[in-house]
């Protein structure tokens, strides 16, 4: 296990999209276990393939003591809505208010190939949202834009 170099704002690779993720092996686990340890290591709560260079449909999320894989997610439910603080670690000492659905469902394929089902609510909700717009080359920024 390694602690992977996190991508940052202006390499074009954040603005990709992401690949679904088709072989669950040993290469596989290897970069699961090394965004855990990266993600450890930045004090961070959510952590993406594409932000540490390697464009497949996964991220990883570490929150109230929990620790989350999650691969090819597709979000299959929203509601409500919530307006919080986010910041991002390819985006270091930046934070803004940002608008995101209040609850969440999220299908999605644990390490090992097995289909999952997640509902969150409020933060674990924005962080899953932040983290699948990672997959689409969409950062939290873009939405200041649309405002």
């Amino acid at each position: 296990m390694a602690i992977r170099q996190i991508i940052t704002e202006g390499d074009d690779i954040l603005r990709k999209v992401s690949k679904p993720v088709t072989s669950f092996d040993d290469k596989f686990y290897e970069l699961l276990d090394d965004m855990k340890d990266t993600l450890e290591k930045s004090g961070g709560v959510g952590l993406s393939a594409v932000q540490v260079g390697v464009l497949k449909r996964v991220f990883v999320i570490s929150l109230n003591n929990c620790y989350f894989e999650v691969i090819n997610p597709r979000i299959v439910k929203t509601s409500g809505s919530q307006c919080g603080q986010e910041g991002c670690l390819s985006i270091p000492n930046r934070f803004e208010d940002i608008t995101r659905p209040k609850f969440v469902t999220v299908e999605f394929f644990d390490r090992f190939g097995n289909k999952m089902s997640l509902s969150a609510t409020d933060f674990m909700a924005r962080a899953i949202c932040h983290e699948n717009d990672h997959l689409n080359g969409v950062l939290y920024i873009d939405y200041l834009k649309k405002k």
